[in-house]
C-alpha cells in the first residue's frame, strides 16, 4: 500500500547528546508511495526501527544515504547495508555517501561495497531511486564533506540541510521548500564551529519562508533550553509554522 511520510529516528546532535543518549540518533526514515529511504542512521538506528510503532522494516529500504561520514549520522550505516540486502544474499537498494565516506579513513566496510545494487557519490547533481528524487544543491560548510538534500515529492520540497556552519547562499538554494528540515546544535551562536545556531535558523526562515519547518539534531544547549519553549516561543515571534522535533515524531505526506 502506497503511503507518505517522515519519521524521526533520532533528534540528537553532537557528540556530547549522542554519546550519552539524551536523546536517539537513528536518523531519518523517508517513505514515498512505494520507496523507503534512511538518512543519516546514526547510533542506534537499527533498534529504533524495531521499536517503532509500527515496526520500520529495514529489510525494506530501498536506499540509504549519508549526508556525511561523521560518526553520529553514519554509525549504523554497515548493518543497514547488510538489513537492506539481507545479509548480501540480496543484490539491491542503493547507497548514497559523499566520496569520503569511502576508502581509507571512511565509514563503509569495503566488504559490503558489493552488496547493494550500487553506491552513488553524492555531488551536486539530480538522483532518482524508485519514487523519489532528490537534489543536491551544494556543498555544506562543514570539516567533512558534507550535502543538503532536497527530495521533490509531488508538489512538496522537503529540503533537509545538514551539519554546516550558516552561509548566506542557504536562503537561495532552499528557497522553495515547502518543508525545511534544519539541523540546529546551538541554542547561541559559537565562534569556529561548523553547526547551526537557533539565531542562524531564525535567519534562515525570515529569509526562505517555508510553509512548515522542523528543527532538530539539537545539542546540549537546545536540550537545557527545552526544546518545547523554544517552539513556543519563535512560533509567536516569527509567525511561522515550526515544529522542534522529538524522538519518533512522523510527519504525513501527502501523495500529490
Amino acid at each position: 500500500m502506497e503511503s507518505g511520510f517522515i519519521k524521526f529516528l533520532g533528534t540528537a546532535g553532537a557528540r556530547f547528546v549522542t554519546i550519552k543518549q539524551l536523546r536517539s540518533s537513528g536518523g531519518i526514515w523517508l517513505t514515498y508511495k512505494n520507496t523507503n529511504l534512511i538518512i543519516d542512521p546514526g547510533p542506534g538506528a537499527l533498534v529504533r526501527c524495531s521499536s517503532s510503532r509500527p515496526k520500520l522494516d529495514p529489510g525494506k529500504l530501498n536506499a540509504i544515504a549519508l549526508t556525511h561520514k561523521h560518526l553520529d549520522h553514519s554509525s549504523d550505516v554497515n548493518v543497514m547495508v547488510e538489513a537492506m540486502t539481507e545479509g548480501g544474499y540480496k543484490k539491491r537498494g542503493k547507497l548514497f555517501v559523499p566520496q569520503d565516506a569511502l576508502g581509507r579513513d571512511g565509514v563503509i566496510f569495503s566488504y559490503l561495497e558489493s552488496h547493494p545494487e550500487s553506491i552513488e557519490i553524492l555531488k551536486e547533481s539530480r538522483f532518482t531511486i524508485g519514487d523519489i528524487d532528490f537534489e543536491v544543491a551544494a556543498r555544506n560548510n562543514h570539516p567533512v564533506e558534507t550535502y543538503g538534500i532536497k527530495f521533490y515529492l509531488g508538489k512538496e520540497v522537503v529540503s533537509i540541510i545538514s551539519d554546516t556552519r550558516y552561509f548566506p547562499d542557504l536562503n537561495r538554494i532552499y528557497s522553495d521548500s515547502t518543508i525545511l528540515v534544519l539541523n540546529v546544535v546551538f541554542f547561541e551562536p559559537r565562534d569556529g564551529f561548523y553547526h547551526l545556531s537557533l539565531d542562524d535558523a531564525r535567519e534562515l526562515i525570515k529569509k526562505i519562508k517555508p510553509p512548515k519547518t522542523i528543527l532538530t539534531h539539537f545539542g546540549m544547549g537546545m536540550l537545557r533550553a527545552k526544546p518545547r519553549e523554544i517552539e513556543v516561543k519563535i512560533r509567536e515571534e516569527l509567525s511561522a509554522d515550526i515544529v522542534c522535533a522529538y524522538d519518533g515524531l512522523k510527519l504525513d505526506l501527502p501523495l500529490n
